[in-house]
C-alpha cells in the first residue's frame, strides 16, 4: 500500500506535546538514499512518520525501498535464529504501518520534528522552510541531514532559528550509528536536548558540533580525499598504492581514491567546489584538477562503471581489480 494510517488522530497529536513525551511524530522530506532510511529507523523505533515527496512516483519509489530493506532485515532476523519467520513479518509490518506517505505537505502540519533530505541546494531548501514555517505548529523542530550546506541560512529562512538544528546521517542509514547533532548559534538549549534525546530513541549515537563547513565527519573526510587525488595527480603514486597505504598503514576499511570512486566523484567535486567558493580563505578546500577532469570525461566511480577505477555497477562495493579471482 502506499498511502498509510496513522494511529493517532491530529486532536491525539496536539493532546500530547514534546515535553511530556519527546518527538512521537515526526516528518521526513524526500525519501532517497537518505531519506527512506531516517524514516525506517524511526519507524522502526515507535515513531509514527509522515514521509513526503513532490509526486507520486518517488514517493512509490521510496515507500517501496523502505519495504524490500524491512524485508532484507526481516531475512536476517529468521537466518540468524533472533525471531520466526512469524515474529518477522510481524516486526516488519508494525514498522510499514507507523509510515504514511503522502505529497501533501500540509500533512506535516503538527509533527514534532520535521527533517529534510532532498537536494543541496539553496534555492530549494530555504523556500521550503520558509512554507513550513507557515505551516507547522510553532512547537514544530526542523532539520536538516545536509552534508555540505549551511544549517544557519536554512535557520533563518524558516523564520524560527532557535527552532532549527543539523541531523546529519550516514549512509546506509539503516546500519551506520552516528548522527551528527549541529547546533547554530541561534539554536535554543530545548532544541538541542530534543534533538539529542530523539537520536538516543532511535538508537543511534550523537556527536555534537558547531555549525563549520562538513561538520566533523567531512570537514576530515572530503578534503583527506582532495589530498589523495592530489598525490595521484602528481604521480606521487598510483592510485591502488595510496589506497592500500591507509588501509595498511592507518587501519581504514576503504582507502579514499575507492572511497571517492564509491561515494561519487562528482559528489565529492560539488561539495569542494561549494567550499572554495564560500571559503577562499581556507586552504583545506581545493578542488584537484584530476577530480575536474574525471567529472568532464563523465567518470564519476561506481554509478558510471568508471571512475579511479573500473566497476561492475553501480550497486558494487568493490572495484574490478579489488575482487578476487
Amino acid at each position: 500500500m502506499l498511502m498509510r494510517r496513522f494511529i493517532a488522530s491530529p486532536t491525539a497529536a496536539n493532546a500530547r506535546h514534546m515535553s511530556s513525551g519527546g518527538v512521537q511524530k515526526l516528518g521526513v522530506i524526500g525519501l532517497g538514499l537518505m531519506g527512506h532510511g531516517i524514516a525506517q529507523t524511526a519507524a522502526a523505533n515507535g515513531i509514527q512518520v509522515v514521509a513526503v515527496e513532490t509526486n507520486p512516483d518517488p514517493l512509490a519509489r521510496g515507500i517501496g525501498m523502505i519495504d524490500a530493506s524491512l524485508k532484507k532485515v526481516a531475512g536476517s532476523a529468521v537466518k540468524k535464529g533472533k525471531m520466526t519467520q512469524e515474529e518477522a513479518d510481524h516486526v516488519a509490518a508494525e514498522t510499514s504501518g507507523r509510515i504514511t506517505g503522502t505529497t501533501d505537505m500540509e500533512q506535516l502540519a503538527d509533527c514534532d520534528l520535521i527533517i529534510e533530505a532532498i537536494i543541496e541546494d539553496y534555492s530549494i531548501k530555504n523556500p521550503m522552510w520558509e512554507n513550513l514555517g507557515k505551516i507547522c505548529q510553532p512547537s514544530t523542530i526542523f532539520a536538516s541531514n545536509t552534508s555540505s550546506l549551511s544549517i544557519t541560512q536554512q535557520a533563518l529562512a524558516s523564520g524560527r532559528p532557535e527552532n532549527f538544528c543539523g541531523l546529519h546521517y550516514f549512509n546506509p542509514v539503516q546500519v551506520m550509528k552516528l548522527v551528527e547533532i549541529v547546533r547554530t548559534d541561534h539554536t535554543s538549549e530545548e532544541t538541542y536536548q530534543t534533538a539529542k534525546a530523539f537520536v538516543q530513541t532511535i538508537k543511534k549515537t550523537g556527536i555534537t558540533c558547531k555549525d563549520t563547513p562538513g561538520f566533523v565527519v567531512n570537514r576530515l573526510l572530503v578534503p583527506y580525499m582532495a589530498q589523495a587525488i592530489a598525490l595521484v595527480e602528481r604521480g606521487d603514486a598510483s592510485p591502488e598504492d595510496v589506497d592500500i597505504a591507509m588501509q595498511l598503514g592507518a587501519g581504514h576499511p576503504m582507502g579514499p581514491i575507492h572511497l571517492s570512486d564509491y561515494v561519487g566523484n562528482d559528489i565529492n567535486n560539488f561539495v569542494l567546489q561549494g567550499w572554495v567558493d564560500n571559503f577562499p580563505e581556507e586552504p583545506a578546500f581545493m578542488v584537484p584538477d584530476l577530480l575536474k577532469q574525471k567529472i568532464a570525461a563523465k567518470e564519476l566511480g561506481r554509478k558510471t562503471g568508471k571512475g579511479f577505477y573500473e566497476w561492475d555497477g553501480p550497486n558494487e562495493t568493490f572495484p574490478n581489480h579489488m575482487k578476487k579471482k
